[in-house]
């Protein structure tokens, strides 16, 4: 009788140590803040690894060290090359004062190098030409400083590594770090190399070339026409799109792993992540390098480097001494000598040149600068597809053993309510963070955490946080069970499962879609299964506080890995955000990354919410952080996006101003009129109030509405750079005529009858200056050959306009310059008008140009913007 009263009382025993359970389980809500603060420690700590540099070695530990690189001596070589100031391809700043500069200096090398070393200089002038997309790039005596250091296997056809660096930049910057920096790591590791008594085993080549920014063309002047390029096995390519930091990996190959297998096993401070390489080329990030011209024009593999840090000073004044230091090149001289010894002593660069070296793509990351991992794509679907089935039968395998099988269904609904509450999360937060970057940039403060870009945590991070823990709450209340088998904490792990489901369901599928970048979201689960083996292992599913714990301390490890990307992509973007034009929304841009950084840093935490007692109380401070982050952003100073450089950090606005001179002529050479202007470029989301503010509203037209676009080809607006003046908004001053000194000059030689329905056009063009030619043929007419190159590049096409664009570079001055162009036209005896020519000629650093009224305009933008001056004149034929 005893047993049956106990027993008929067992349910209403069970049912109140289950909802005992539940109270046990719950933690205080202020561990909720707890958690956040865990991931702004781990940020901080992400942050800081991020930007972590060694300590610069001087010439005073050269006796400790006597083959390691000196960063004092790179950065004397640096203050010249600053002190120079801008040297655009054509100027004599770039021409003559650093030519001269770097040729002296690699004399010295010369003179001090080791007996036994053999060092070779070449200076080559080159005239070529190339197609690339739907522009023709064309240079004309453009320089290159060429520097072989020989190896033991010296001969004309041995196998040898180039580095290849641009001396030249952009106008009205000194380019410091866009690309000195590089030429000046450059020339301490040639100094460093030939000084050693013992030769290396194959070649170093050392290409110094002076027209990168015009775009890529030395470079395709040595890979196509330079002897020493036929020795050249692979390539280390040294760029910029930042001032100073971390040099990252961000292309390698493609399709050559074993470049990734040298550099981890040479480089001592490895920073370098397949995502970078895919972000790349996927051509979110408007820049190239002279990668592209030595993979598609030489086919040869390299690896592709770039400082990337504080990208507001990228092509502007900014970028100069003052914003780099020691520690920035000697991380970087570090790294690419240390690469440089061991490819060109290894037996993989003499295989490369026999095509004995295994392909394919490669995945490869490093982990807080501190681990360098790689291996190949095929075993990243062996390793991906692993990782994501674990994550998920690990932690439901332990669940399962510790409720028994009465629990599997309940177990199995959990995870799919866990499933649920991340996938409503994630949209969610996305769209609200898309919703408030509408609203912002609708209110006019868009880029408001330019300058700032903290603001973004408040904006954007908390909103995308606040929609996981409301998705949470929400999952929590619409399928809460009181009679499940599952205690509260079981409850929670269970969600877990759901998460990794999340995971699994977006690995595989990009894993076998071919998007390497996935390796981000595996590590991610990698982490969780570890977390669950050691859980299931010790039998801690059933106490709370020792399974918390284990789940916390990977988690420490997830948002260290995930925080680390959040910093690169908005330490990238942000920047990047300011010369993107007006077109595109930057809020979306920023607020994407906040929502999908949140996703990785904060997935596995969010099933913790249901343990807290009160949720609502993490709710509503993480909406006072927001309110805050508005109050800052819209009514404050803090949201101005823009500094200049009182606080030694300038943001700056960047502004294009050019002074226009358009004179028209007809068939027979006669002027039938001219006129003068300035032409704006409209380079981010808030340039047009700052033009229209200096220049007067109603005095400025946008370029696509002028009376020109309906007279003349391509509005009669003086192209030098296709891809950024036919992409952003541009717009119009009328003003007084400029100085303009010297110009670009076109007369008709000729006109013959080929064939019986082709007629070719010879003209002479005269000028050493930087210019570009758009020929649209007239209707009824088309361009079907030239003399430019040996084929036709496809036309573009501007305000309905279809033309062929032709970009001129010079470097050293050249003679007039004989071209045909043939044209065929449907009637036999057609004798109409063939074509339309506009001649552009674009003066930089021509100070001595600028009238008083150009002067004047230009000083009249703050000390926060960024101005580019620059004179063109441009004439427009019929012929």
């Amino acid at each position: 009788m005893a047993n049956q009263k106990k027993g008929s009382k067992q349910p209403l025993l069970q049912s109140k140590t289950q909802d005992e359970d539940r109270n046990l389980h719950q933690i205080d809500s202020q561990f909720g803040m707890l958690g956040v603060a865990l991931m702004l420690l781990c940020g901080t700590v992400s942050s800081y690894l991020f930007t972590n540099l060694p300590n610069a070695l001087t010439r005073a530990d050269l006796e400790r060290y006597p083959g390691a690189f000196i960063a004092e001596r790179a950065w004397d070589n640096l203050k010249v090359l600053n002190d120079i100031g801008p040297k655009p391809t054509g100027s004599d700043a770039n021409e003559k004062l650093t030519v001269n500069y770097l040729k002296r200096e690699i004399e010295l090398i010369q003179a001090s190098k080791h007996r036994n070393q053999l060092l070779a200089t070449k200076h080559q002038i080159t005239t070529g030409g190339y197609p690339v997309d739907k522009l023709t790039s064309l240079y004309r005596n453009v320089q290159n400083l060429v520097v072989k250091l020989a190896g033991e296997n010296g001969n004309s056809t041995s196998p040898a590594l180039l580095l290849n660096c641009h001396f030249d930049t952009v106008a009205s910057s000194p380019g410091a770090s866009d690309d000195g920096a590089s030429c000046c790591v450059m020339l301490e590791i040639m100094r460093v190399l030939s000084r050693e008594p013992k030769r290396n085993r194959h070649s170093i080549i050392f290409l110094f070339n002076g027209a990168e920014e015009t775009p890529l063309q030395a470079a395709h002047g040595f890979i196509t026409q330079h002897k020493w390029a036929k020795q050249v096995t692979a390539f280390l390519n040294l760029e910029s799109a930042g001032s100073g930091g971390k040099e990252v990996l961000f292309q390698s190959g493609p399709q050559h792993p074993w470049m990734i297998d040298v550099y981890a096993r040479s480089i001592r401070h490895p920073f370098a992540q397949t995502a970078g390489e895919e972000i790349f080329q996927s051509g979110l990030i408007p820049s190239d390098t002279d990668f592209r011209i030595f993979r598609d024009f030489g086919n040869i593999p390299g690896m592709d480097f770039a400082h990337m840090v504080d990208g507001y000073r990228y092509h502007t004044k900014y970028d100069n001494m003052d914003y780099l230091s020691l520690p920035v090149l000697q991380r970087t001289g570090d790294n690419i000598l240390s690469l440089t010894r061991e490819m060109v002593n290894s037996d993989e660069l003499e295989k490369a040149s026999l095509g004995e070296n295994k392909v394919g793509y490669s995945i490869f990351y490093d982990f807080m600068g501190l681990l360098f991992v790689c291996y190949s794509a095929d075993s990243a679907i062996a390793i991906n597809t692993l990782v994501a089935i674990l994550a998920i039968i690990m932690p439901y395998y332990g669940l399962r053993r510790s409720v028994g099988v009465l629990g599997e269904g309940s177990i199995a609904k959990e995870a799919i309510y866990g499933f649920l509450a991340t996938v409503v999360g994630t949209i969610g937060s996305l769209l609200t963070c898309l919703i408030i970057g509408r609203q912002l940039d609708a209110m006019g403060r868009a880029l408001s955490w330019y300058s700032t870009p903290f603001l973004v945590l408040g904006l954007y991070c908390c909103p995308a946080l606040l929609c996981h823990c409301f998705s949470q709450m929400g999952i929590n209340r619409l399928f809460a069970n009181k009679k499940t088998v599952l205690n509260l904490s079981q409850i929670v792990q269970s969600r877990m499962i759901g998460v990794s489901l999340f995971w699994a369901l977006l690995v595989i599928p990009l894993t076998f879609a071919g998007i390497r970048t996935s390796y981000i979201f595996m590590i991610i689960l990698l982490f969780s299964l570890i977390a669950s083996i050691v859980t299931t292992v010790l039998s801690w599913q059933n106490t709370t506080r020792k399974w918390l714990l284990v789940h916390l301390a990977f988690q420490l490890l997830t948002m260290l890995w995930a925080t680390q990307y959040y910093h690169m992509f908005m330490k990238l973007f942000i920047p990047i955000s300011g010369r993107i034009g007006a077109n595109k929304n930057p809020e979306y841009l920023v607020g994407s990354i906040a929502a999908l950084s949140i996703l990785l840093i904060s997935s596995y935490m969010m099933p913790l919410v249901g343990l807290l007692k009160r949720a609502s109380e993490l709710t509503a401070k993480l909406t006072v952080f927001i309110l805050l982050a508005v109050l800052l952003a819209c009514f404050t100073q803090v949201g101005f996006p823009y500094r200049d450089d009182s606080a030694h950090a300038p943001t700056v606005q960047r502004h294009y101003v050019t002074h226009v001179m358009r004179s028209y002529y007809d068939e027979l050479g006669n002027s039938r009129g001219n006129d003068s202007g300035f032409l704006f470029r409209e380079m981010d989301r808030n340039s047009v109030r700052l033009i229209r503010g200096i220049a007067s509203p109603d005095k400025v037209t946008a370029v696509r509405q002028m009376n020109s676009c309906e007279k003349e080809i391509f509005c009669g607006i003086p192209f030098y750079s296709l891809w950024h003046q036919k992409r952003f908004d541009n717009y119009w001053l009328p003003g007084p005529p400029p100085v303009a000194e010297e110009a670009v000059t076109i007369k008709k030689i000729r006109q013959d009858q080929i064939s019986e329905h082709v007629r070719r056009l010879t003209f002479v063009l005269e000028g050493s200056i930087q210019s570009s030619l758009i020929i649209g043929a007239k209707p009824g007419v088309k361009l079907v050959g030239w003399s430019l190159l040996e084929k036709l590049t496809p036309a573009t096409e501007f305000n309905n306009q279809t033309a062929h664009f032709v970009l001129i570079t010079h470097g050293l001055a050249s003679e007039p310059w004989e071209i045909t162009l043939d044209f065929e036209h449907e009637d036999t005896h057609y004798n109409g008008l063939l074509v339309d020519i506009a001649v552009v000629t674009t003066h930089w650093e021509a100070h001595r140009m600028h009238t008083k009224e150009f002067t004047d305009l230009i000083n009249k933008f703050p000390s926060w913007a960024h101005v580019v001056p620059s004179v063109a004149v441009m004439n427009i034929h019929v012929f």
